[in-house]
């Protein structure tokens, strides 16, 4: 039996590129897929009451499941490589959040352990392939590697984003400058001869925050700094604009074109990178003394003001909570809170969280009146339902502390 010489043999195992070229498309579209990756996972683990535990097990499975698909095939397919990115963006984004909110890690701490994780898959990368280039995503192998780094730089982008929040205090709209002024600093440097495969990776990272913190300006209520959209409209309008751009570059190839041709890096004026180096280390000193220079000055934390604005509000000694609201629909209220009550008590969970769902949506829809009404009333039952919400969707339910918020709850809209 004649065997083959061992270049064929090694060409079989060499696939087309399966990832798209770098185009302004790829960065629109990875801002996309970001941004659905934070409303989605919170639509689905909140608003719909599905639970963090139980949407990360469901997206973690729906990955493998996608991540296999993309890699059974032997060339870049736009709409399975980008389906792959969006699951990616809500997984990495669930992780995080279970580090976060289930763990209690601060968000800090996981900030530094994504990072170094990340460091490492770099390294393990570099090692074994002695490039970071996705231009060279033609082997399952690279491939393996270029998907385990896309899903940290997700979770560390998401604790990154969430922890400049904390730190700084400042509104979703605002805290979208410093992601996009760092990509801008980015390909300045690339522009001006910084490494390429390192510019890439730097802004790869950088979108994961400016698509969350664009993702929560939609999404939160205008009291919050947001637009008001809510995280279902925000995911349904990112979504259809995702598969808008891939219907649009699966029919025109526009992110299949053949990349330029590198130039000879003898041709490079001698120590650019080196110099542009050090000028991303200028910007990052920079954006940390900013950050430094926000976290000084008076605020309060975006993850107190969400938990607990009730704190900022208080009734005067005998002041009703709801004498300045419909009788209608305070009426309501007290149904649907003393159903949720009633499903705590009788160990259904599942019904507690639909209800206090069903709470939540209408509260929100009534915000804009009632608030006009009595701000103050408002902002008291405010903090009394997010009380609720957080106790009837802890990841493991305490029934003491749900009864106790709903009967808080119930006290107050009967007041």
């Amino acid at each position: 039996m004649t065997t083959s010489p061992p270049a064929v043999r090694v060409s079989r195992r060499i696939m087309s590129s399966k990832v798209p070229q770098v185009t302004v498309w790829f960065w629109i579209i990875k801002v996309l897929c970001t941004t659905v990756g934070e409303s989605f996972a919170d639509w689905i683990n909140v608003t719909l009451g599905v639970g963090l535990e139980a949407t990360s097990v469901i997206f973690t499975v729906v990955l493998a499941g996608v991540l296999t698909w993309q890699l059974a095939l032997r060339r870049y397919v736009p709409f399975v490589y980008w389906l792959t990115v969006v699951v990616v963006s809500v997984t990495g984004t669930l992780y995080t959040d279970i580090l976060t909110d289930d763990l209690g890690v601060p968000l800090a701490a996981s900030t530094g352990v994504f990072a170094a994780l990340l460091a490492v898959v770099f390294a393990v990368w570099w090692r074994s392939q002695r490039t970071l280039s996705i231009h060279s995503i033609t082997t399952t192998r690279r491939e393996l590697y270029y998907w385990l780094a896309i899903l940290v730089t997700f979770a560390l982008g998401t604790a990154a984003g969430d922890g400049i929040l904390e730190l700084t205090g400042w509104s979703p709209g605002v805290s979208v400058l410093l992601p996009a002024g760092l990509i801008m600093a980015v390909i300045v440097g690339w522009r001006f001869g910084a490494n390429a495969v390192l510019s890439f990776w730097l802004a790869y990272i950088l979108t994961r925050p400016l698509g969350a913190n664009l993702g929560d300006w939609l999404g939160f209520d205008p009291a919050q700094g947001g637009l008001g959209l809510g995280v279902a409209w925000t995911s349904v309008i990112f979504l259809v604009a995702i598969l808008g751009t891939v219907v649009y570059l699966t029919v025109t190839r526009a992110d299949q074109t053949e990349p330029a041709t590198a130039p000879d890096p003898r041709s490079r004026a001698a120590g650019r990178e080196r110099v542009m180096l050090a000028y991303f280390a200028i910007v990052g000193i920079v954006a940390v003394a900013v950050l430094t220079w926000a976290h000084a000055q008076p605020h309060t934390t975006a993850a107190a003001s969400e938990e607990a604005p009730s704190t900022h509000a208080t009734l005067a000694p005998g002041q009703s909570a709801t004498a300045n609201f419909p009788a209608d629909t305070v009426d309501a209220y007290r149904t649907i809170v003393q159903d949720a009550l009633s499903m705590v008590r009788a160990g259904d969970q599942a019904g507690a969280k639909t209800r206090i769902t069903d709470l939540e949506t209408a509260w929100d829809h009534d915000q804009s009146t009632l608030e006009g009404l009595d701000a103050t009333a408002w902002s008291v039952i405010d903090g009394r339902i997010d009380a609720v919400l957080k106790a009837v969707r802890a990841s493991t339910p305490d029934p003491t502390s749900e009864t106790d918020a709903l009967q808080a709850l119930l006290t107050t809209l009967s007041s």
